[in-house]
């Protein structure tokens, strides 16, 4: 069974940015703060089953995974993975760029990169790796919820290496803004998207920051429990 805390190191974008507000609203759920935000009318006119559309993705929050969601391991503390976790974040790196765009993914709606970003990757795999040693092994509940039989053979090897197996060439960013889609909303939906993500007239996006949020419950959503800009080398 599922240990509870969950942690999980995600890229959400600063609490006061226009993206920040944009992906709380379409969302309903604000993780910085922990509190509802009540959806634009007009999204709810447009699609009146939205709530049943954002049930999954509303208790993450707005965010891009770089590392899964993990129970601590024994041998760690909640201090020692916010001591890890602002020792990452002074690291000097490369600053991922990435020009956003708004895309069907895997049946559900992103906010995703136009075009691949290696810099990105190295990024995600760092997170991956690095934080690895705060993970406690899978259950095996846990594994099953990840259907090995519909992956491929190397992210079934991912998944047991990592805990999860969209990692390395398997990674790909997204900030989720639905659940999966029926095939005859994905238009409509993603034509809505599209336009109210064009008013914020975003051409590029520094990916320059990451976050460390938490879960204190299955029944619970996740929120940030720490934040921090990246340091550029």
């Amino acid at each position: 069974m599922t240990e509870f805390p969950r942690y999980a190191i995600y890229y959400a974008p600063d609490a006061d940015s226009a993206l920040s507000r944009f992906g709380a609203e379409i969302l309903g759920y604000d993780p910085f703060t922990g509190d509802d935000v009540l959806v634009p009318g007009d999204l709810i006119i447009q699609a009146l089953d939205w709530p049943a559309l954002i049930k999954d993705p509303r208790k993450y929050g707005f965010h891009a995974t770089l590392k899964a969601p993990f129970s601590l391991t024994p041998q760690a503390t909640e201090a020692d993975l916010i001591a890890a976790f602002d020792d990452f974040a002074r690291m000097p790196r490369a600053i991922p760029e990435i020009s956003p765009v708004v895309r069907i993914i895997s049946g559900f709606t992103a906010v995703v990169p136009d075009a691949p970003s290696a810099e990105l990757s190295t990024l995600a795999q760092a997170c991956v790796e690095g934080f690895e040693v705060f993970r406690a092994p899978m259950t095996s509940e846990d594994r099953a919820r990840r259907k090995p039989e519909n992956l491929t053979p190397r992210q079934v090897e991912q998944l047991d290496r990592f805990g999860y197996p969209y990692v390395r060439d398997d990674f790909r960013f997204h900030m989720t803004l639905t659940g999966r889609l029926p095939p005859e909303r994905s238009p409509a939906v993603l034509a809505m998207l599209q336009q109210r993500f064009a008013t914020l007239d975003l051409a590029s996006l520094r990916i320059d920051r990451i976050g460390l949020f938490r879960q204190t419950s299955a029944t619970s959503r996740f929120q940030v429990l720490r934040h921090a800009p990246l340091t550029a080398a």
